[in-house]
Protein backbone atom coordinates (compact mmCIF):
# COMPACT_ATOMS: atom_id res chain seq x y z
CA UNK A 1 0.00 0.00 0.00
CA UNK A 2 2.89 2.46 0.95
CA UNK A 3 3.96 1.89 -2.92
CA UNK A 4 0.96 2.93 -4.48
CA UNK A 5 0.21 6.05 -2.02
CA UNK A 6 4.14 7.26 -3.42
CA UNK A 7 3.34 6.42 -6.89
CA UNK A 8 -0.06 8.37 -7.18
CA UNK A 9 2.00 11.37 -6.00
CA UNK A 10 3.05 11.86 -9.50
CA UNK A 11 -0.77 11.13 -11.41
CA UNK A 12 -0.25 15.01 -11.62
CA UNK A 13 2.86 14.60 -13.24
CA UNK A 14 2.62 16.81 -16.84
CA UNK A 15 4.69 14.14 -18.65
CA UNK A 16 2.69 11.85 -20.17
CA UNK A 17 4.25 9.01 -20.40
CA UNK A 18 4.96 8.89 -16.76
CA UNK A 19 1.37 10.22 -15.71
CA UNK A 20 -0.31 7.29 -17.54
CA UNK A 21 2.01 4.39 -16.45
CA UNK A 22 1.15 5.56 -13.22
CA UNK A 23 -2.29 5.29 -13.45
CA UNK A 24 -2.91 2.16 -14.98
CA UNK A 25 -0.52 0.64 -12.45
CA UNK A 26 -3.38 2.19 -9.68
CA UNK A 27 -5.66 0.80 -12.00
CA UNK A 28 -4.61 -2.71 -11.52
CA UNK A 29 -3.54 -2.20 -7.66
CA UNK A 30 -6.96 -1.29 -7.21
CA UNK A 31 -8.26 -4.47 -8.33
CA UNK A 32 -5.53 -6.72 -7.26
CA UNK A 33 -6.14 -5.44 -3.33
CA UNK A 34 -9.43 -4.35 -2.66
CA UNK A 35 -8.10 -3.48 0.59
CA UNK A 36 -6.46 -0.77 -0.29
CA UNK A 37 -9.90 0.78 -2.14
CA UNK A 38 -10.95 3.60 -0.11
CA UNK A 39 -7.81 5.10 0.34
CA UNK A 40 -7.09 5.01 -3.80
CA UNK A 41 -10.47 6.23 -3.98
CA UNK A 42 -10.23 8.98 -1.69
CA UNK A 43 -6.26 9.82 -3.06
CA UNK A 44 -7.54 10.52 -6.67
CA UNK A 45 -10.46 12.32 -5.51
CA UNK A 46 -7.95 15.02 -3.89
CA UNK A 47 -5.92 15.18 -6.68
CA UNK A 48 -8.27 15.14 -9.30
CA UNK A 49 -8.15 18.99 -9.57
CA UNK A 50 -4.41 18.96 -10.34
CA UNK A 51 -3.94 16.51 -13.10
CA UNK A 52 -3.14 17.17 -16.75
CA UNK A 53 -3.35 14.66 -19.23
CA UNK A 54 -6.11 13.74 -21.04
CA UNK A 55 -5.51 10.19 -20.21
CA UNK A 56 -5.14 10.01 -16.74
CA UNK A 57 -7.96 11.88 -16.41
CA UNK A 58 -10.22 9.25 -18.72
CA UNK A 59 -8.42 6.01 -15.82
CA UNK A 60 -8.94 8.30 -12.85
CA UNK A 61 -13.07 8.60 -13.79
CA UNK A 62 -13.25 5.09 -14.73
CA UNK A 63 -11.51 4.30 -11.54
CA UNK A 64 -14.48 6.53 -9.40
CA UNK A 65 -16.71 5.10 -11.30
CA UNK A 66 -16.35 1.50 -10.31
CA UNK A 67 -15.27 1.77 -7.23
CA UNK A 68 -16.71 4.61 -5.48
CA UNK A 69 -19.39 2.35 -3.67
CA UNK A 70 -21.33 4.62 -0.69
CA UNK A 71 -22.65 7.70 -1.12
CA UNK A 72 -20.62 9.45 0.07
CA UNK A 73 -17.63 8.47 -1.71
CA UNK A 74 -20.02 8.95 -4.76
CA UNK A 75 -21.01 12.72 -3.83
CA UNK A 76 -17.56 13.37 -3.12
CA UNK A 77 -16.36 12.31 -6.58
CA UNK A 78 -19.14 13.62 -8.69
CA UNK A 79 -17.76 17.02 -6.76
CA UNK A 80 -14.72 16.81 -7.73
CA UNK A 81 -15.44 16.30 -11.19
CA UNK A 82 -17.72 18.93 -11.27
CA UNK A 83 -15.22 21.22 -9.60
CA UNK A 84 -12.83 20.67 -12.46
CA UNK A 85 -15.67 21.13 -15.34
CA UNK A 86 -16.30 24.86 -13.93
CA UNK A 87 -19.72 26.30 -13.95
CA UNK A 88 -22.29 25.95 -17.33
CA UNK A 89 -22.38 27.15 -19.76
CA UNK A 90 -18.72 25.86 -21.19
CA UNK A 91 -19.33 29.15 -23.86
CA UNK A 92 -21.99 32.43 -23.24
CA UNK A 93 -24.11 33.71 -25.55
CA UNK A 94 -21.33 36.57 -26.66
CA UNK A 95 -18.67 34.21 -27.28
CA UNK A 96 -21.07 32.15 -29.55
CA UNK A 97 -22.27 34.92 -31.08
CA UNK A 98 -18.51 36.42 -31.40
CA UNK A 99 -17.31 33.33 -32.92
CA UNK A 100 -20.27 33.12 -35.51
CA UNK A 101 -18.59 36.20 -36.69
CA UNK A 102 -15.03 35.28 -36.54
CA UNK A 103 -13.85 33.52 -40.13
CA UNK A 104 -12.51 30.20 -39.37
CA UNK A 105 -8.83 30.20 -38.58
CA UNK A 106 -6.66 27.69 -40.34
CA UNK A 107 -6.39 24.36 -38.54
CA UNK A 108 -4.12 21.69 -38.68
CA UNK A 109 -5.29 18.11 -38.55
CA UNK A 110 -3.50 14.63 -38.18
CA UNK A 111 -4.40 11.32 -37.60
CA UNK A 112 -4.24 10.11 -33.54
CA UNK A 113 -3.95 6.53 -32.73
CA UNK A 114 -6.24 5.03 -30.20
CA UNK A 115 -5.55 2.20 -28.22
CA UNK A 116 -6.80 -0.41 -30.76
CA UNK A 117 -4.52 1.00 -33.22
CA UNK A 118 -7.35 2.95 -34.94
CA UNK A 119 -7.01 6.64 -36.44
CA UNK A 120 -9.07 9.53 -35.05
CA UNK A 121 -9.17 12.61 -35.68
CA UNK A 122 -6.63 15.33 -33.53
CA UNK A 123 -6.55 19.29 -34.49
CA UNK A 124 -4.31 22.08 -33.07
CA UNK A 125 -5.51 25.96 -33.61
CA UNK A 126 -5.56 29.27 -32.32
CA UNK A 127 -8.86 31.49 -32.32
CA UNK A 128 -12.15 30.70 -30.47
CA UNK A 129 -10.66 27.31 -29.20
CA UNK A 130 -8.08 29.03 -26.67
CA UNK A 131 -11.28 31.01 -24.49
CA UNK A 132 -11.44 29.73 -21.32
CA UNK A 133 -7.76 28.71 -21.69
CA UNK A 134 -6.47 30.22 -18.02
CA UNK A 135 -3.07 28.26 -18.70
CA UNK A 136 -3.56 26.00 -15.61
CA UNK A 137 -4.52 22.76 -17.26
CA UNK A 138 -8.03 21.41 -16.12
CA UNK A 139 -10.96 18.69 -17.60
CA UNK A 140 -12.90 22.34 -18.48
CA UNK A 141 -9.72 23.25 -20.97
CA UNK A 142 -9.57 19.43 -22.29
CA UNK A 143 -12.95 20.08 -23.67
CA UNK A 144 -13.15 23.28 -24.53
CA UNK A 145 -9.22 22.39 -26.34
CA UNK A 146 -11.93 19.97 -28.53
CA UNK A 147 -11.51 16.36 -26.09
CA UNK A 148 -14.66 15.35 -26.53
CA UNK A 149 -13.19 11.90 -25.81
CA UNK A 150 -12.73 13.05 -22.08
CA UNK A 151 -16.86 14.02 -22.54
CA UNK A 152 -17.55 10.76 -23.42
CA UNK A 153 -15.68 9.35 -20.30
CA UNK A 154 -17.40 12.05 -18.41
CA UNK A 155 -20.57 11.31 -18.96
CA UNK A 156 -20.36 7.79 -18.71
CA UNK A 157 -18.66 8.22 -15.21
CA UNK A 158 -21.68 10.42 -13.78
CA UNK A 159 -24.00 7.63 -15.30
CA UNK A 160 -22.35 5.29 -13.50
CA UNK A 161 -22.00 6.94 -10.51
CA UNK A 162 -25.98 7.85 -10.55
CA UNK A 163 -27.53 4.59 -11.43
CA UNK A 164 -25.17 3.07 -8.19
CA UNK A 165 -26.56 5.81 -6.14
CA UNK A 166 -29.90 4.51 -6.91
CA UNK A 167 -29.54 1.23 -6.11
CA UNK A 168 -28.02 2.00 -2.97
CA UNK A 169 -30.78 1.46 0.28
CA UNK A 170 -30.34 4.87 2.27
CA UNK A 171 -30.25 7.37 -1.02
CA UNK A 172 -33.59 9.58 -1.10
CA UNK A 173 -35.63 10.28 -4.32
CA UNK A 174 -34.98 14.08 -3.78
CA UNK A 175 -31.16 13.22 -3.88
CA UNK A 176 -31.13 10.90 -6.62
CA UNK A 177 -33.46 13.39 -8.60
CA UNK A 178 -30.95 16.13 -8.30
CA UNK A 179 -28.21 13.87 -9.13
CA UNK A 180 -30.18 13.07 -12.28
CA UNK A 181 -30.21 16.66 -13.40
CA UNK A 182 -27.58 17.87 -12.45
CA UNK A 183 -25.44 14.80 -14.66
CA UNK A 184 -28.18 15.38 -17.71
CA UNK A 185 -27.01 18.91 -17.53
CA UNK A 186 -23.50 18.83 -17.64
CA UNK A 187 -24.31 16.05 -20.69
CA UNK A 188 -26.61 18.30 -22.70
CA UNK A 189 -23.61 21.66 -22.05
CA UNK A 190 -20.95 19.02 -23.81
CA UNK A 191 -23.16 18.43 -26.95
CA UNK A 192 -24.11 22.09 -27.39
CA UNK A 193 -20.12 22.70 -26.72
CA UNK A 194 -19.24 20.33 -29.12
CA UNK A 195 -21.73 21.52 -31.74
CA UNK A 196 -21.20 25.16 -31.13
CA UNK A 197 -18.06 25.74 -33.67
CA UNK A 198 -16.00 27.31 -30.93
CA UNK A 199 -13.90 24.32 -30.33
CA UNK A 200 -11.28 23.49 -32.77
CA UNK A 201 -12.92 20.29 -34.45
CA UNK A 202 -16.76 19.73 -33.66
CA UNK A 203 -17.86 16.16 -31.96
CA UNK A 204 -17.45 13.32 -33.51
CA UNK A 205 -20.19 10.86 -34.16
CA UNK A 206 -19.11 8.11 -31.83
CA UNK A 207 -18.74 10.55 -28.77
CA UNK A 208 -22.42 11.97 -29.32
CA UNK A 209 -24.06 8.60 -29.40
CA UNK A 210 -22.41 7.99 -26.13
CA UNK A 211 -23.72 10.91 -24.38
CA UNK A 212 -26.88 10.28 -26.20
CA UNK A 213 -27.01 6.75 -24.56
CA UNK A 214 -26.01 8.42 -21.19
CA UNK A 215 -29.21 10.91 -21.52
CA UNK A 216 -31.54 7.57 -22.55
CA UNK A 217 -29.97 5.58 -19.43
CA UNK A 218 -30.87 8.63 -16.88
CA UNK A 219 -34.60 8.43 -17.71
CA UNK A 220 -34.87 5.03 -15.52
CA UNK A 221 -31.59 5.14 -13.44
CA UNK A 222 -33.50 2.42 -11.28
CA UNK A 223 -33.36 0.03 -14.16
CA UNK A 224 -31.98 -3.07 -12.83
CA UNK A 225 -30.95 -4.57 -16.64
CA UNK A 226 -29.04 -1.45 -17.13
CA UNK A 227 -27.36 -1.60 -13.52
CA UNK A 228 -26.15 -5.36 -14.04
CA UNK A 229 -24.31 -4.43 -17.24
CA UNK A 230 -22.69 -0.92 -15.96
CA UNK A 231 -21.87 -1.39 -12.66
CA UNK A 232 -20.83 -5.44 -12.99
CA UNK A 233 -20.42 -6.49 -15.98
CA UNK A 234 -18.11 -3.94 -17.12
CA UNK A 235 -15.48 -4.42 -13.75
CA UNK A 236 -16.01 -8.28 -14.36
CA UNK A 237 -14.24 -7.93 -18.03
CA UNK A 238 -11.73 -6.07 -16.13
CA UNK A 239 -11.31 -8.45 -13.93
CA UNK A 240 -11.08 -11.28 -16.19
CA UNK A 241 -8.34 -9.37 -18.73
CA UNK A 242 -6.13 -9.18 -15.32
CA UNK A 243 -6.67 -12.78 -14.90
CA UNK A 244 -5.71 -14.00 -18.28
CA UNK A 245 -2.43 -11.43 -18.07
CA UNK A 246 -1.48 -13.29 -15.20
CA UNK A 247 -1.84 -16.90 -16.85
CA UNK A 248 -0.14 -15.31 -19.69
CA UNK A 249 2.94 -14.11 -17.50
CA UNK A 250 3.09 -17.57 -15.58
CA UNK A 251 3.35 -19.49 -19.29
CA UNK A 252 6.32 -16.78 -20.03
CA UNK A 253 7.69 -17.85 -17.30
CA UNK A 254 7.48 -21.58 -17.57
CA UNK A 255 8.87 -21.50 -21.33
CA UNK A 256 11.58 -18.98 -20.51
CA UNK A 257 12.65 -21.84 -17.53
CA UNK A 258 12.52 -24.48 -20.66
CA UNK A 259 15.33 -22.44 -22.84
CA UNK A 260 17.23 -21.72 -19.85
CA UNK A 261 17.90 -25.33 -19.28
CA UNK A 262 18.86 -26.24 -22.81
CA UNK A 263 21.73 -28.16 -23.98
CA UNK A 264 25.17 -27.16 -23.23
CA UNK A 265 27.00 -26.48 -26.37
CA UNK A 266 30.36 -25.31 -24.86
CA UNK A 267 31.74 -26.37 -21.24
CA UNK A 268 34.02 -23.20 -19.76
CA UNK A 269 36.71 -25.14 -19.08
CA UNK A 270 37.19 -26.51 -23.21
CA UNK A 271 40.23 -26.20 -24.94
CA UNK A 272 40.35 -23.46 -28.01
CA UNK A 273 42.65 -24.42 -30.62
CA UNK A 274 44.80 -21.39 -32.78
CA UNK A 275 45.39 -22.88 -36.03
CA UNK A 276 47.96 -20.44 -36.88
CA UNK A 277 49.64 -22.06 -33.58
CA UNK A 278 50.16 -25.53 -34.87
CA UNK A 279 53.21 -27.29 -36.64
CA UNK A 280 53.67 -28.13 -39.88
CA UNK A 281 53.18 -31.72 -39.15
CA UNK A 282 49.61 -31.67 -38.58
CA UNK A 283 47.63 -33.17 -40.86
CA UNK A 284 45.39 -31.48 -43.62
CA UNK A 285 42.30 -33.76 -42.74
CA UNK A 286 42.21 -32.87 -39.26
CA UNK A 287 41.87 -29.16 -39.79
CA UNK A 288 39.51 -29.44 -42.73
CA UNK A 289 37.66 -31.67 -40.30
CA UNK A 290 37.81 -28.54 -37.38
CA UNK A 291 37.09 -25.78 -39.80
CA UNK A 292 33.68 -28.04 -41.07
CA UNK A 293 32.71 -28.29 -37.28
CA UNK A 294 33.93 -24.71 -36.72
CA UNK A 295 31.28 -23.47 -39.80
CA UNK A 296 28.42 -25.33 -38.62
CA UNK A 297 28.66 -24.27 -34.53
CA UNK A 298 28.55 -20.39 -36.61
CA UNK A 299 25.37 -21.67 -38.44
CA UNK A 300 23.97 -23.37 -36.05
CA UNK A 301 23.88 -26.88 -38.18
CA UNK A 302 25.66 -28.78 -35.09
CA UNK A 303 22.52 -29.33 -33.36
CA UNK A 304 20.88 -32.50 -33.98
CA UNK A 305 18.98 -32.34 -37.21
CA UNK A 306 16.56 -34.90 -38.64
CA UNK A 307 17.12 -35.92 -42.51
CA UNK A 308 13.10 -34.85 -42.47
CA UNK A 309 13.87 -31.41 -41.58
CA UNK A 310 16.84 -31.16 -43.90
CA UNK A 311 14.60 -32.02 -46.78
CA UNK A 312 12.36 -29.49 -45.90
CA UNK A 313 15.27 -26.62 -47.27
CA UNK A 314 16.22 -28.33 -50.13
CA UNK A 315 15.33 -25.97 -53.01
CA UNK A 316 15.93 -27.53 -56.67
CA UNK A 317 17.67 -25.19 -58.94
CA UNK A 318 18.14 -26.74 -62.06
CA UNK A 319 15.65 -29.23 -63.76
CA UNK A 320 16.60 -33.30 -64.07
CA UNK A 321 17.12 -32.92 -67.85
CA UNK A 322 19.64 -29.83 -67.52
CA UNK A 323 23.42 -31.56 -68.43
CA UNK A 324 24.01 -30.22 -64.65
CA UNK A 325 21.43 -31.04 -61.99
CA UNK A 326 21.70 -28.42 -59.36
CA UNK A 327 20.13 -28.44 -55.63
CA UNK A 328 20.83 -26.50 -52.27
CA UNK A 329 20.25 -26.41 -48.87
CA UNK A 330 19.43 -23.17 -47.42
CA UNK A 331 20.40 -22.53 -43.99
CA UNK A 332 19.65 -19.18 -42.44
CA UNK A 333 21.59 -18.35 -38.90
CA UNK A 334 20.92 -14.47 -37.65
CA UNK A 335 23.64 -12.54 -40.02
CA UNK A 336 25.08 -15.87 -42.10
CA UNK A 337 23.33 -17.83 -45.29
CA UNK A 338 24.81 -21.06 -46.15
CA UNK A 339 24.19 -22.13 -49.69
CA UNK A 340 25.26 -26.22 -49.19
CA UNK A 341 24.58 -26.68 -53.33
CA UNK A 342 25.05 -30.24 -54.51
CA UNK A 343 25.95 -30.62 -58.51
CA UNK A 344 25.79 -33.70 -60.47
CA UNK A 345 27.24 -34.08 -64.26
CA UNK A 346 24.53 -36.12 -65.91
CA UNK A 347 26.19 -36.07 -69.07
CA UNK A 348 28.94 -39.13 -70.38
CA UNK A 349 31.99 -37.15 -70.49
CA UNK A 350 33.60 -35.10 -68.15
CA UNK A 351 33.04 -31.43 -67.99
CA UNK A 352 36.23 -28.95 -66.72
CA UNK A 353 35.86 -25.35 -65.56
CA UNK A 354 32.62 -25.80 -63.24
CA UNK A 355 31.94 -22.66 -61.70
CA UNK A 356 28.86 -21.42 -59.35
CA UNK A 357 28.10 -17.80 -60.77
CA UNK A 358 25.81 -16.42 -57.95
CA UNK A 359 24.59 -13.15 -57.30
CA UNK A 360 22.34 -11.04 -54.76
CA UNK A 361 19.01 -8.54 -54.76
CA UNK A 362 18.61 -6.68 -51.51
CA UNK A 363 20.89 -6.21 -48.53
CA UNK A 364 22.92 -9.46 -49.25
CA UNK A 365 26.28 -10.02 -49.85
CA UNK A 366 28.04 -12.91 -51.14
CA UNK A 367 31.34 -13.33 -49.13
CA UNK A 368 33.53 -15.01 -51.42
CA UNK A 369 33.51 -16.69 -55.32
CA UNK A 370 33.62 -20.15 -55.18
CA UNK A 371 35.96 -21.55 -57.12
CA UNK A 372 35.92 -24.19 -60.21
CA UNK A 373 36.11 -28.05 -60.27
CA UNK A 374 36.18 -30.77 -63.00
CA UNK A 375 33.44 -33.59 -62.70
CA UNK A 376 33.74 -36.85 -64.16
CA UNK A 377 30.93 -38.01 -66.00
CA UNK A 378 27.82 -38.52 -63.81
CA UNK A 379 30.14 -37.59 -60.83
CA UNK A 380 28.70 -34.77 -58.04
CA UNK A 381 30.54 -32.48 -55.78
CA UNK A 382 29.50 -29.74 -52.77
CA UNK A 383 30.08 -26.49 -52.79
CA UNK A 384 29.57 -24.18 -50.10
CA UNK A 385 28.92 -20.60 -50.48
CA UNK A 386 28.28 -17.80 -47.28
CA UNK A 387 26.17 -14.71 -47.60
CA UNK A 388 26.28 -12.01 -45.31
CA UNK A 389 22.98 -10.74 -44.12
CA UNK A 390 22.41 -7.23 -43.09
CA UNK A 391 18.92 -5.95 -42.76
CA UNK A 392 15.31 -7.65 -42.25
CA UNK A 393 14.28 -7.80 -46.19
CA UNK A 394 12.80 -9.63 -48.54
CA UNK A 395 16.18 -11.09 -50.56
CA UNK A 396 16.99 -13.01 -53.94
CA UNK A 397 19.37 -15.51 -54.65
CA UNK A 398 20.51 -15.75 -58.22
CA UNK A 399 23.13 -17.09 -60.35
CA UNK A 400 24.34 -20.18 -63.12
CA UNK A 401 26.45 -22.87 -63.63
CA UNK A 402 29.07 -22.61 -66.24
CA UNK A 403 31.29 -25.01 -67.93
CA UNK A 404 33.59 -26.34 -70.27
CA UNK A 405 33.21 -29.80 -72.56
CA UNK A 406 36.38 -31.62 -73.67
CA UNK A 407 39.74 -32.37 -72.59
CA UNK A 408 40.50 -28.96 -70.83
CA UNK A 409 44.39 -30.28 -70.58
CA UNK A 410 45.39 -27.36 -72.25
CA UNK A 411 45.50 -30.03 -75.60
CA UNK A 412 43.71 -28.82 -78.83
CA UNK A 413 42.02 -25.89 -77.77
CA UNK A 414 39.39 -27.45 -80.45
CA UNK A 415 38.39 -30.45 -78.57
CA UNK A 416 36.96 -28.03 -75.60
CA UNK A 417 33.54 -26.84 -76.12
CA UNK A 418 33.62 -23.32 -73.90
CA UNK A 419 30.62 -20.93 -72.82
CA UNK A 420 28.07 -23.89 -71.87
CA UNK A 421 25.83 -22.58 -69.16
CA UNK A 422 22.84 -23.50 -67.00
CA UNK A 423 20.73 -20.91 -65.38
CA UNK A 424 19.37 -21.29 -61.65
CA UNK A 425 16.05 -21.07 -60.32
CA UNK A 426 16.30 -17.81 -57.84
CA UNK A 427 16.43 -18.80 -53.96
CA UNK A 428 13.90 -16.33 -52.34
CA UNK A 429 15.28 -15.64 -48.66
CA UNK A 430 11.84 -15.60 -46.37
CA UNK A 431 11.68 -12.57 -43.72
CA UNK A 432 10.08 -14.66 -41.25
CA UNK A 433 13.86 -16.43 -40.19
CA UNK A 434 14.91 -12.99 -39.36
CA UNK A 435 11.27 -11.80 -36.91
CA UNK A 436 11.13 -13.27 -33.71
CA UNK A 437 8.27 -12.71 -31.23
CA UNK A 438 8.44 -9.67 -29.37
CA UNK A 439 7.35 -7.72 -25.99
CA UNK A 440 6.11 -4.24 -25.42
CA UNK A 441 3.48 -2.00 -23.78
CA UNK A 442 1.00 -0.22 -25.23
CA UNK A 443 2.00 2.80 -24.33
CA UNK A 444 4.89 1.82 -26.42
CA UNK A 445 3.24 0.15 -29.63
CA UNK A 446 1.34 3.68 -30.11
CA UNK A 447 4.52 5.98 -29.60
CA UNK A 448 6.09 3.68 -32.03
CA UNK A 449 3.20 3.60 -34.40
CA UNK A 450 3.05 7.24 -34.55
CA UNK A 451 6.34 7.87 -35.33
CA UNK A 452 7.14 5.13 -38.17
CA UNK A 453 6.81 6.75 -41.60
CA UNK A 454 6.16 3.25 -43.66
CA UNK A 455 2.93 2.14 -43.79
CA UNK A 456 1.88 -1.14 -45.69
CA UNK A 457 -1.92 -1.83 -45.85
CA UNK A 458 -3.69 -5.15 -47.18
CA UNK A 459 -6.80 -5.96 -47.54
CA UNK A 460 -8.28 -9.03 -45.85
CA UNK A 461 -9.15 -11.83 -48.52
CA UNK A 462 -9.50 -15.29 -47.26
CA UNK A 463 -11.20 -18.32 -46.92
CA UNK A 464 -11.59 -18.85 -42.64
CA UNK A 465 -15.19 -16.80 -41.69
CA UNK A 466 -14.18 -16.85 -38.07
CA UNK A 467 -12.42 -13.59 -36.72
CA UNK A 468 -10.16 -15.44 -33.92
CA UNK A 469 -9.10 -18.11 -36.45
CA UNK A 470 -8.14 -15.80 -38.89
CA UNK A 471 -6.09 -13.74 -35.99
CA UNK A 472 -4.04 -17.37 -34.96
CA UNK A 473 -3.62 -17.66 -38.63
CA UNK A 474 -1.58 -14.71 -39.35
CA UNK A 475 0.39 -14.95 -35.69
CA UNK A 476 1.40 -18.53 -36.89
CA UNK A 477 2.35 -17.11 -40.40
CA UNK A 478 4.07 -13.62 -39.76
CA UNK A 479 5.84 -15.61 -36.36
CA UNK A 480 4.31 -12.29 -34.43
CA UNK A 481 3.00 -11.75 -30.51
CA UNK A 482 -0.15 -10.63 -29.97
CA UNK A 483 -0.16 -7.67 -27.29
CA UNK A 484 -4.11 -7.81 -27.62
CA UNK A 485 -5.93 -10.70 -25.50
CA UNK A 486 -8.26 -12.54 -27.62
CA UNK A 487 -9.97 -15.28 -25.66
CA UNK A 488 -11.21 -18.12 -27.64
CA UNK A 489 -14.11 -18.84 -25.45
CA UNK A 490 -15.78 -15.80 -25.80
CA UNK A 491 -18.28 -17.54 -28.32
CA UNK A 492 -19.09 -16.02 -31.80
CA UNK A 493 -17.98 -11.83 -32.79
CA UNK A 494 -18.26 -10.10 -35.72
CA UNK A 495 -15.95 -7.68 -35.25
CA UNK A 496 -12.22 -8.01 -33.61
CA UNK A 497 -8.84 -5.40 -33.44
CA UNK A 498 -5.83 -6.64 -32.76
CA UNK A 499 -2.05 -5.23 -32.10
CA UNK A 500 0.95 -7.46 -33.35
CA UNK A 501 4.70 -7.20 -32.39
CA UNK A 502 8.07 -8.66 -33.36
CA UNK A 503 11.15 -7.69 -33.57
CA UNK A 504 13.74 -8.28 -36.43
CA UNK A 505 17.86 -9.53 -35.30
CA UNK A 506 18.73 -6.85 -36.13
CA UNK A 507 16.70 -4.52 -33.97
CA UNK A 508 14.22 -3.52 -35.97
CA UNK A 509 10.45 -3.36 -34.95
CA UNK A 510 7.82 -4.63 -36.90
CA UNK A 511 3.90 -3.27 -36.58
CA UNK A 512 0.87 -4.88 -37.43
CA UNK A 513 -2.74 -3.75 -36.54
CA UNK A 514 -5.71 -6.14 -37.12
CA UNK A 515 -8.84 -5.05 -38.04
CA UNK A 516 -11.89 -7.42 -39.16
CA UNK A 517 -15.64 -7.57 -39.22
CA UNK A 518 -17.50 -10.39 -40.18
CA UNK A 519 -19.81 -9.00 -43.18
CA UNK A 520 -23.41 -9.83 -44.20
CA UNK A 521 -22.91 -12.73 -46.10
CA UNK A 522 -20.50 -14.80 -43.62
CA UNK A 523 -17.26 -13.69 -45.23
CA UNK A 524 -14.33 -11.41 -43.64
CA UNK A 525 -13.37 -7.78 -44.64
CA UNK A 526 -11.18 -5.07 -43.10
CA UNK A 527 -7.45 -4.30 -43.23
CA UNK A 528 -4.43 -5.47 -42.14
CA UNK A 529 -1.90 -2.16 -41.49
CA UNK A 530 2.10 -2.94 -41.28
CA UNK A 531 4.41 -0.14 -39.70
CA UNK A 532 8.16 -0.05 -39.66
CA UNK A 533 10.81 2.24 -39.47
CA UNK A 534 12.18 0.62 -42.83
CA UNK A 535 10.47 0.08 -46.52
CA UNK A 536 11.88 -3.03 -46.76
CA UNK A 537 10.47 -4.62 -43.52
CA UNK A 538 6.95 -3.03 -44.12
CA UNK A 539 6.63 -4.22 -48.15
CA UNK A 540 8.24 -8.02 -46.98
CA UNK A 541 5.87 -8.59 -43.90
CA UNK A 542 2.94 -7.50 -46.27
CA UNK A 543 3.99 -9.65 -49.25
CA UNK A 544 3.93 -12.84 -47.04
CA UNK A 545 0.56 -12.03 -45.42
CA UNK A 546 -1.02 -11.48 -48.68
CA UNK A 547 0.87 -14.83 -50.00
CA UNK A 548 -0.23 -16.97 -46.80
CA UNK A 549 -4.05 -15.64 -47.33
CA UNK A 550 -3.71 -16.83 -50.49
CA UNK A 551 -2.37 -20.36 -49.75
CA UNK A 552 -5.21 -20.52 -47.61
CA UNK A 553 -7.87 -20.29 -50.15
CA UNK A 554 -5.94 -22.55 -52.42
CA UNK A 555 -5.73 -25.59 -49.80
CA UNK A 556 -10.10 -24.98 -48.95
CA UNK A 557 -10.26 -24.93 -52.50
CA UNK A 558 -8.96 -28.33 -52.88
CA UNK A 559 -10.38 -29.70 -49.98
CA UNK A 560 -14.16 -28.81 -51.47
CA UNK A 561 -13.19 -30.25 -54.66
Amino acid sequence: GTVVHVLMDFLDDTNPTSASEVVLFVREAIETYPHLREQVVQKIVDCFPTLAVAKVFRVSMWILSEYCQTQAEIESALNAIKSSLGSLPFVDEATLQAAENVAAPSVKQGPAVLADGTYASQSSALGPSALGKDGSPSLRNLLLGGGFYVSAVVASTMTKMTIRLASLPGCSGEKLNQCVADAMSWICGMVKLGKSGVTPNKIDDDCMERLWLCLILLQDPSNKQMAEIWNEKCKASYSTLLVEKQKALQVDVVENKEDNTKKIKAHVDDVINFRQLRGRGTVVAEIEDEDAMDLSRATGTSEEEDFGSRLKRITQLTGLSDPVYAEAVVTVHEYDIVLDVLLINQLNEPIHNVTLELATVGDLKLCERPQSNQLAPHASINIRANIKVSSTETGIIYGNIVYDIGEGNGGNKDSVDGGNMVILNDIHIDIMDYITPADCTLLQFRCMWAEFEWENKVAVNTSITDPVKYLRHIVACTNMKCLTHIDDDTGDCGFLAANLYAKSIFGEDALVNVSIEKQRDGALGGNLRIRSKTQGIALSLGDKITLKQKVVEAAAGSTKN
